[in-house]
């Protein structure tokens, strides 16, 4: 069934991008794990199809959801986020050209434009998006792409993605959103003037913590064929099962959405009163230096908090303690995780660039899950009591 993009949310996660296979009348697309396809005669491909890394009917069922959802023109999969981000960067800049990009990034993505990309003569300036003054005054002759992510991980800050894109436009760039922490259903960056939504699919779009990958959304369709074509050159392209267990994850994401965020607004609550509300990051309490700007922009607060615990010490006792909290990186699975970002998911980000940013050794970053609230509530608590 060909669902229209006004489609609501939740029809659209169910059905948009796919319809019942035609053979069999399988409700969810199959996994078509293969490599190449029979040609009807020479340079004749039956259905358009070639060779996988190209095409590949299960990826492109996922592809065309992802952009249904987003509210965009072209979608392209990844193998990772990293892989879509690095990806966007190959397709839109070459030596010379400048990128701003928010200071408190993913810490890979900050390791990747640091380590690789200004090696091969890329210019980056860091800068905190949340201050729109200090945005445009980053922005120079050579900028090229703007590049944010909001709410931020882990500080929880939020951009304004009109004024970010304004800007960015005024001086001839693109802007690209990383929206992996609210994902389109709390947040649309391409409604909001953004060129580029960019999503690690491996959180919440997949939601049950069972695959990596990546993607990349345009509002306009020369842009997206400009990352299909380094989507086919690079062939950073997932498998067809990734493909299905996000495609499959989508379907109940609105479902799990509203869950994670009546949880972690209980919890943020709970925490305010062991920690204090300067040291609980969360855009859902009124508290929160830009919570009227995320009232606006957003649908819902999402499952992320981070807390300053007070040391790293004391951070690592925490999060060292919890029983139904499991200590990992990622986020956005169905099951609560708990971190040490400084130590575990930005350990790679310099130490004087953490600092800057307020990242104290002492942050705790939660990934709530969908798990009973009061479960959760009282393992966190008696986790901080032996802290």
């Amino acid at each position: 069934m060909k669902v229209r993009h006004d489609t609501g949310f939740e029809t659209l996660a169910i059905h948009a991008g796919h319809v019942p296979d035609p053979m069999t009348g399988a409700v969810m697309p199959p996994v078509y794990q293969t490599s190449t396809y029979v040609q009807d005669g020479v340079a004749e491909p039956r259905g358009g199809h070639v060779y996988a890394r190209v095409t590949n009917p299960t990826r492109t069922a996922l592809e065309e959801n992802l952009a249904a959802l987003e509210g965009g023109s072209v979608g392209a999969a990844f193998a990772s986020g990293l892989a879509a981000i690095e990806s966007l960067l190959k397709a839109l800049l070459k030596e010379g050209d400048h990128v701003v990009c928010g200071a408190n990034v993913y810490g890979g993505t900050e390791r990747m434009f640091r380590t690789v990309w200004a090696r091969f003569g890329l210019r980056f300036t860091y800068v905190d998006t949340s201050d729109t003054e200090a945005l445009a005054a980053a922005i120079r002759p050579e900028t090229r792409l703007v590049h944010i992510e909001t709410p931020t991980n882990p500080m929880m800050q939020i951009s304004d993605i009109a004024a970010c894109a304004e800007i960015a436009h005024k001086g001839d760039a693109l802007l690209s959103v990383d929206n992996t922490f609210p994902t389109p259903f709390l947040q649309r960056p391409l409604a909001m003037g953004a060129d580029i939504v960019v999503h690690s699919t491996t959180k919440y779009l997949n939601g049950h913590s069972d695959v990596i990958g990546g993607a990349i959304v345009t509002r306009d369709a020369e842009l997206g064929a400009r990352i299909r074509d380094q989507q086919r050159i690079s062939g950073a392209v997932p498998g067809p099962l990734d493909c299905w267990l996000v495609l499959r994850g989508i379907k109940t994401l609105h479902v799990r959405m509203e869950r994670h965020c009546e949880n972690a607004r209980q919890l943020a609550d709970v925490l305010v009163g062991h920690v204090g509300h300067r040291a609980v990051l969360y855009p859902g309490l009124a508290t929160h230096p830009q919570h009227q700007l995320a009232s606006r922009q957003m649908g819902g607060f999402g499952g992320m908090i981070s807390f300053d615990a007070g040391s790293l010490d004391r951070a690592r006792a925490v999060a060292g303690s919890t029983r139904i909290f499991q200590l990992a990186e990622s986020l956005g699975g169905v099951e609560s995780l708990i971190s040490v970002p400084a130590v575990m998911t930005h350990a790679s980000v310099p130490e004087e660039v953490r600092r800057k940013i307020g990242l104290t050794d002492g942050l705790v970053r939660l990934s709530v899950g969908i798990e009973s609230a009061d479960d959760l509530i009282s393992d966190l608590e008696q986790a901080l009591g032996k802290a």
